[in-house]
């Protein structure tokens, strides 16, 4: 299965990045990608139901976002960003399950302060309309973050290590995108979007996976 998504992600980035004739590779192959991680994770079943759930409800929300932003829509941008600012909200759900909600405070006073610094610099480029949903969208993404690294410290358990990468991975992709959509081009921006996209996707999954040995002794 891992060998299937990285294939697919690779073929994705390269439909993107090649465009033209090539941009069918991308059409399937993204949403290709999100769906094999989504059945990688639903093929675990010794694990924390509530745990495998909320991971599962937000990798069908990340599924819903690849195809608002990935199909030239009106409201696409919009649509995506409301995909997965509720994804982010079951990964955070999840995050919860066994962990106190930011039970260790010093990941989310340093992620807003680092998200503080990129509103400054992105913010005369983000359009009246999209203001209050871009910001809704950072705290949310900062909280599922945050939580996720503090889990990693309270618990010290390799499947909170996982999901920690995988929620600093997210943040990397979406202020990638955020940078080269509201300030000005980013150099390979599509292989750091999607990159660190399917990484963070790939590595929540993988904690699923862990989090199941864990449950299951």
């Amino acid at each position: 299965m891992s060998l299937a998504i990285l294939a697919s992600a690779l073929l994705a980035i390269l439909g993107s990045t090649l465009g033209g004739d090539a941009i069918w590779l991308h059409y399937i192959f993204k949403p290709l990608t999100t769906i094999l991680v989504w059945a990688m994770v639903w093929r675990v079943t010794t694990v924390q139901p509530l745990y495998r759930k909320a991971i599962l409800a937000a990798l069908l929300l990340s599924l819903c976002g690849d195809v608002f932003l990935m199909l030239p829509m009106r409201f696409g941008f919009e649509l995506g960003l409301a995909s997965f600012l509720i994804a982010h909200l079951f990964f955070l759900r999840a995050f919860t399950r066994d962990a106190p909600l930011f039970g260790k405070r010093l990941p989310l006073i340093l992620l807003l302060a680092l998200s503080v610094a990129n509103l400054l610099v992105l913010w005369p480029g983000v359009g009246p309309g999209l203001q209050l949903p871009v910001l809704a969208y950072m705290l949310c993404l900062v909280a599922m973050t945050a939580q996720a690294v503090s889990r990693a410290l309270s618990l010290g358990t390799v499947d909170g290590r996982l999901a920690a990468c995988g929620g600093i991975a997210f943040l990397i992709s979406d202020t990638t995108l955020a940078y080269n959509k509201f300030h000005a081009p980013v150099p390979a921006s599509t292989l750091l979007v999607l990159g660190s996209y399917y990484a963070a996707l790939y590595l929540i999954a993988l904690s699923v996976k862990f989090e199941s040995a864990t449950y299951a002794q």
